[in-house]
Order: C-alpha cells, then sequence, then structure tokens
C-alpha cells in the first residue's frame, strides 16, 4: 500500500515539474544548440558558469606585477605558512585591480598556485563574492546600492538615471570603456540612502579608490559621472548640502574614517 502511494506521489510531482518547465523557443535549426543550452541554464545562477572567450580563458598568460609581488609577499605575512589560502580574499582582490577591475580565469589560477591549493578552491571564493566581477567593467564601475533602505528612498530611480544616461544595461560597458553600471547589496550607511560607490580602476592597483556617495538624487548621479569623465574627484560622503551643515565637525559621513576631533575654531572658542 504505501509503495503505491508512493509511485503516485512520484508521478504527480513528475506531472507538476514538467507543467512549471518552459516551453522550448521556436528557434532556427542553426540555432538550436545554442538554445537549448540557454533553457537548460534557465532556472540556474549563470554567473557560476564560465566559457572561454579569447580574453578569458585558462591558456592566457598572467602573473602578478614586480610591484604587485612583492605585496603578495606582505600578506601572506599575515598568516602561517600551512594557511596560505586564508590569503584567498586579499590576492583576488589585488589581482582585479591590476587587471582592471575583473578577474579572468588565468588570474583566478595564478592565486591558486601561489596559495598551493586545488583552483577550484578559489573559484568557489570568485563565485560567491559579490565583489569579484569575472566579467569587463568600466574603468569606474558604479555600483547601485539595492538593499531595502535604499530602494524605500528611490535606488531604483538612480539606477535607470546611470543607465539611461551612460546608453548601457546592468553591468554593460559603455563604448569608450569609461563606464559600467552594477547593484551592490547594502553599503553600510542605510540612515544616507540612497547612495552608490564608485570602484576606480583607472589606474589599476595603483591609486585604486573605492568611494562612497550618499544622499544622492539621480541629478547628482550624472553630474558624479560628467565629473568623473572630466577627470575630475567629486566630494565623497553625502551630496546633500543641508547634511553637510549639520553633520559633524569633521564632515565624514561614511565608514571611509572617523570625523577629526573639533578644532577651538570649530567650537568658536578660539
Amino acid at each position: 500500500m504505501f509503495s503505491q502511494v508512493a509511485r503516485l506521489a512520484a508521478k504527480r510531482l513528475l506531472e507538476v515539474r514538467r507543467s512549471l518547465r518552459p516551453a522550448p523557443p521556436v528557434v532556427f535549426a542553426a540555432a538550436a544548440a545554442t538554445a537549448t543550452a540557454a533553457t537548460s541554464r534557465s532556472f540556474s545562477t549563470a554567473l557560476n558558469y564560465h566559457i572561454d572567450s579569447p580574453d578569458n580563458n585558462p591558456d592566457m598568460p598572467w602573473e602578478f606585477t614586480e610591484a604587485n609581488m612583492e605585496r603578495v609577499k606582505e600578506i601572506l605575512s599575515h598568516y602561517p605558512s600551512n594557511y596560505k589560502q586564508s590569503a584567498v580574499i586579499p590576492l583576488l582582490d589585488l589581482a582585479q585591480q591590476q587587471h582592471g577591475g575583473w578577474l579572468p580565469v588565468a588570474a583566478m589560477n595564478a592565486v591558486a598556485k601561489i596559495i598551493e591549493v586545488a583552483p577550484v578552491r578559489v573559484y568557489e571564493v570568485a563565485t560567491f563574492y559579490s565583489m569579484f566581477n569575472r566579467t569587463k567593467v568600466g574603468k569606474y564601475h558604479l555600483l547601485v546600492c539595492g538593499t531595502t533602505p535604499c530602494m524605500i528612498r528611490g535606488s531604483r530611480e538612480i539606477e535607470e538615471a546611470l543607465l539611461k544616461h551612460l546608453g548601457v544595461k546592468r553591468n554593460e560597458v559603455t563604448k569608450d570603456g569609461m563606464f559600467s553600471v552594477g547593484e551592490m547589496e547594502c553599503m553600510g550607511c542605510c540612515v544616507n540612502a540612497p547612495m552608490i560607490t564608485v570602484a576606480d580602476y583607472t589606474k589599476g592597483s595603483e591609486g585604486y579608490s573605492y568611494n562612497y556617495y550618499e544622499d544622492v538624487t539621480p541629478k547628482r548621479v550624472i553630474e558624479i559621472v560628467e565629473m568623473l569623465r572630466k577627470g575630475e574627484k567629486p566630494p565623497i560622503g553625502t551630496q546633500n548640502p543641508e547634511r553637510i551643515r549639520s553633520g559633524p565637525a569633521g564632515g565624514n559621513t561614511t565608514l571611509l574614517g572617523e570625523p577629526k576631533a573639533p578644532s577651538c575654531r570649530d567650537l568658536g572658542a578660539c
């Protein structure tokens, strides 16, 4: 009796799965194989797949620069020699900076060789953390906070303004290679929502910066983009003049650093 019920339950489950499966797209015969592969991945995390390309394949020569190898040694010095694998995140971050903001599989393999682990152990980390980009990004990678407080305060409008102004979709790069737009989860300053982060890869690992811009509006983010395009440096932190006037003496409102202690001039005691 039990086995009969189990068979009926299994049959019903199979019917439900088939009913939920999307109908195969109508395609030309020449494109059938590609379409089938795409359909089979429609309910998977596509970002976890790697497909070799001329600029991203395991046969590419890739190694840290001489200067960065010194930084690699310094990073490894923070860990016991039998726990080199603990350095995987800072080494991947350094590799990403060197490679203009994204990680080709050859760079991941180079990190795996340095920390003496199987490459798959490095791939696991690179595919788990959204901070690692595995496709090309712009020299300025603009990340819009997508967490609830920022969404309530208009982050979707911020992203729409950026995409429309730059003429790209999310995670696409502008034709001049200058900008790309992505999403990032909580940036840790919900009180000043909405906000964006700008990862600056214009100089690789030399002068790399990762700056936060808070209290932004659709108009202000476009102004920030145009300042960056001109090589200017927009003021970091809050973009709301009222908040600047009412903020701490040092002016910092982000996690980039503690506000400086007020001077006697700030307190009106000089």
